[in-house]
């Protein structure tokens, strides 16, 4: 089977729910084609904070019927996950006739699916838009997990998903900071996983996280800790309400004068995106941004 690409050197971004603006806007003059949140934008794929998936040389496939539809995709590989942005009905018979995949929750610290996934959409009743490799292992994206209820809040999953993703987190006896912690979701998990925390917040910690063990509360502002007074910090992870030039300063600062082997921060949106902050964070090196599926207005900044 003849399979023409879509265009040279084209890359497709899929923005998350409510954020294609926020993608477009970082995409800039390299958009060609949207597709519902699918943007096609012109060169090889790049680092991109407001992409949900990011779609490798995606291919165009001329279609006659439901069935050949099926039949084109399988002949390519096994594994794919419907987009849907136009012809819903036709879309889902299509994907009938595809082989199932799990879309099961995640258990939380099993590995994220290794098997190679691959998205597709129909973009007019006799074509798909598919793409045989992607760049997250799960359907568009959206990283699901069991919810465990004894959560003090529904923030834990941010955290979850950011190691599920990264592939690593901290090992048991590592020394977490937390700032920003209140009401206490990073802390509870770091703790579960065997980690000392500090945590850190003018407001108090839900009283069944703040008596774990291992944990220890200092009801303070984030920003006026010493970063020469802490010693060494395997993980400092920050899900703090301010302004991200605010955040940014922070991070510097303990960049300079802490010592600190691992950032998490939540980078957040109080209004306007603030694209400059984004540039300047994306540009620390060794770092990386990107939206989780459970951010809001907000990225998510590592540096390991």
């Amino acid at each position: 089977m003849a399979i023409d690409p879509a265009q040279p050197h084209l890359t497709g971004y899929l923005a998350p729910e409510d954020f294609l603006p926020e993608l477009q806007a970082e995409l800039g003059d390299a958009v060609r084609e949207i597709y519902g949140r699918l943007v096609l934008a012109e060169g090889p794929a790049r680092p991109i904070a407001w992409a949900a998936n990011v779609w490798h040389d995606p291919v165009r496939l001329e279609i006659a019927s439901i069935g050949d539809a099926a039949t084109k995709l399988r002949t390519i590989q096994r594994n794919w996950a419907l987009y849907s942005c136009a012809h819903h009905r036709r879309a889902a018979l299509i994907a009938e006739r595809l082989p199932k995949v799990s879309a099961k929750p995640l258990a939380f610290g099993a590995p994220a699916p290794a098997a190679p996934l691959g998205s597709w959409t129909l973009i007019d009743p006799n074509t798909i838009l598919a793409a045989p490799r992607c760049g997250s292992a799960f359907p568009n994206g959206e990283v699901q997990f069991i919810e465990d209820k004894t959560a003090p809040s529904r923030a834990y999953l941010k955290l979850w998903e950011a190691f599920t993703v990264l592939g690593e987190r901290p090992a048991p006896g590592a020394f977490c900071l937390d700032l920003g912690a209140s009401p206490g979701g990073w802390t509870w998990v770091l703790q579960k996983l065997g980690a000392r925390v500090l945590s850190v917040d003018k407001a108090p910690l839900d009283p069944t996280v703040a008596s774990l063990p291992d944990v220890e509360v200092r009801h303070e502002s984030a920003f006026g800790l010493d970063p020469r007074a802490l010693g060494r910090v395997d993980w400092l992870f920050s899900d703090v309400i301010c302004y991200p030039k605010r955040l940014l300063n922070l991070v510097r600062n303990w960049m300079e004068k802490g010592d600190v082997g691992r950032f998490v921060c939540t980078v957040k949106f109080q209004g306007a995106t603030d694209f400059d902050a984004m540039r300047e964070f994306a540009a620390i090196p060794g770092s990386r941004l990107l939206h989780l599926h459970h951010n809001k207005h907000e990225l998510t900044w590592v540096r390991l």
